[in-house]
């Protein structure tokens, strides 16, 4: 894989990127509305996660990252797809089974990938995205190729087991990967106070690896941690651990009510420590826009999502045929 140049690593993000993030943390929350709308419909099948109120933890650390980083995650992934850069239309239309989708189909909601764009899913097994992140952190080490891997995962998937057989090994050979921990407060139905001992970002301090709690709801803490973690770890000083406080405003998956907890408690998230909404008032303080001109933004967007949605209806459903291909890697392809 070839270099690519380097990042700046500034903390404080200018006009310009301000202007990217604010656009990529709405086409997040507005793709992931209109794909709320769809799986109502009928029109998307099998399970189907939302990270809506998640938007600046992956907005915040791929506007600081090497176009030649890879990024791993977990199930919950439609939001890490757009931050890299993939095209809207071709994860809605993998969401609805369509031959455009970035898996023809066949993937669904978990399983996309892109190469051009160094995804790598999308893993509906809890706690895979670790050691898989890990192995690419690894290669990205053997080759030499200056890049690091960028590896998500959720609260409870931090309590399994292969996440510190993996922290072992990633911290004893210094493998250049950041672990993220999304921590949105609930594993699955089950809040962070009942499933977790101890705090989460410092699991991995008995492998000597550094650890950060990060307010997941503000992109410009967000943008600082994940600096420091870069720098860190391209550094050659091995492994960082960042977790990331957010919250999820939907329930785990389309199929769950959410119950167990209160409307009171959504509402304070939605109203006090939304981060589009705190992204957006610090915008206008800083004069990067006014209100109208964001406010203009999102009317774009929206339309954009109109026409996404539009495109993956009218993709083509796969052929039966597309069940033996994509099977085995092509032996002459040596690449990552």
């Amino acid at each position: 894989m070839a270099k690519s140049k380097k990042k700046k690593s500034n903390i404080n993000p200018n006009k310009e990127e301000s202007l990217k993030s604010y656009r990529d943390m709405l086409a997040i929350r507005r793709f992931e509305e209109r794909a709320g709308q769809l799986y109502g419909r009928g029109e998307i099948g099998g399970f189907c996660h939302w990270s809506m109120g998640q938007e600046a933890v992956v907005v915040g650390i791929n506007s600081l990252q090497q176009e030649n980083d890879t990024v791993i995650t977990t199930y919950r992934d439609h939001g890490h797809m757009i931050a890299c850069g993939m095209d809207p239309r071709g994860v809605m239309a993998e969401l609805t089974g369509r031959i455009d989708g970035f898996s023809k189909g066949k993937g669904g909601s978990m399983h996309m990938f892109s190469r051009e764009k160094n995804f790598f899913g999308g893993h509906g097994i809890v706690g895979a995205s670790v050691p898989l992140g890990t192995g690419l952190a690894f290669a990205h080490q053997y080759m030499g190729d200056d890049a690091i891997n960028l590896c998500y995962f959720g609260d409870g998937a931090a309590n399994q087991g292969q996440v510190y057989e993996v922290f072992n090994m990633a911290a004893l050979w210094k493998i250049p990967v950041i672990y993220i921990i999304e921590n949105n407060q609930y594993a699955m139905g089950t809040s962070a106070k009942r499933h977790r001992a101890g705090e989460l970002y410092k699991r991995g301090e008995p492998y000597g690896i550094p650890g950060k709690q990060v307010d997941g709801q503000d992109i410009l803490a967000v943008r600082e941690a994940a600096a420091e973690a870069i720098d860190y770890v391209r550094g050659g000083n091995g492994p960082y651990l960042l977790e990331m406080n957010t919250y999820r405003y939907r329930g785990h998956s389309m199929s769950d009510p959410a119950k167990y907890r209160t409307k009171d408690e959504v509402s304070d998230v939605k109203d006090n420590r939304d981060p589009i909404t705190r992204f957006h008032s610090w915008m206008v303080d800083q004069k990067f826009a006014t209100d109208e001109e964001l406010k203009a933004i999102d009317k774009e967007v929206k339309d954009e999502m109109k026409e996404v949605v539009d495109y993956s209806l009218q993709s083509p459903l796969p052929d039966a045929s597309e069940l033996w291909t994509d099977v085995l890697k092509d032996e002459t392809d040596n690449s990552l």
